[in-house]
């Protein structure tokens, strides 16, 4: 009887043993020095990515946008208005607003300020920009030169090949692209070909023109 005792309570230290070396060795195997960090995997790092600016579309000549006022007295229908040629939209109460050149955004506060408080004590200002009515334009050494129609997101190489592509006279090292509230960007094609960070955004109302090489 007492050789059976010894044996059960050898075989119960002997299990204990055992299940505390198989605890050691896990924990040797998972744990990783103090301060030091696994490095993140491709997911965490697309968490941590930082998200570019949004592109911002500048409204242009010609193109037809919807103004919506809200939280006012009266109650107005949805105003469509083409932007005039001189840049303008005229709203209620015959006010003129300068439209071309800036984002929808900058158009909400400007009209908003411009009725509160003068005309009403408070007012919600929505401005859309609608589709199949802005543009840009192309011309100088393609082969098809003229208006196109914006559609999505656009660049200097996409508008040029959405015009037949260079000439064989073109001047692809000085693109000239106007914005639509006049500045002017040159453009190297050739450098922004090999590198897609050179090829500038293009927006409706922007006009893109190709040189002609100087031969001698």
């Amino acid at each position: 009887m007492s050789f059976m005792k010894n044996c059960r309570v050898f075989g119960k230290w002997t299990l204990a043993a055992l299940l505390l070396s198989t605890f050691w060795l896990a924990g040797c195997g998972t744990t990783e020095p103090r301060g030091q960090f696994s490095p993140l995997t491709e997911e965490q790092q697309a968490a941590v990515a930082v998200t570019p600016e949004p592109v911002v579309d500048l409204i242009s000549k010609g193109e037809a946008i919807t103004i919506t006022l809200t939280d006012i007295p009266n109650i107005v229908p949805p105003i469509e208005e083409r932007v005039k040629e001189d840049g303008t939209i005229t709203l209620i109460e015959n006010q003129t607003f300068v439209a071309e050149g800036k984002t929808r955004r900058q158009l909400e506060t400007e009209i908003r300020e411009r009725y509160v408080p003068k005309y009403y004590v408070n007012m919600s200002v929505s401005v859309k920009q609608q589709e199949n009515t802005r543009f840009y334009f192309v011309g100088g050494e393609v082969r098809v030169p003229g208006r196109q129609v914006y559609i999505s997101s656009m660049t200097v190489l996409k508008a040029i090949q959405s015009c037949g592509d260079f000439t064989d006279f073109a001047n692809r090292r000085k693109v000239r692209l106007t914005r639509a509230n006049g500045k002017i960007e040159i453009i190297d094609a050739k450098k922004a070909l090999k590198n897609p960070s050179l090829d500038l955004a293009v927006f409706p109302g922007d006009s893109i023109n190709v040189p002609r090489t100087i031969l001698w």
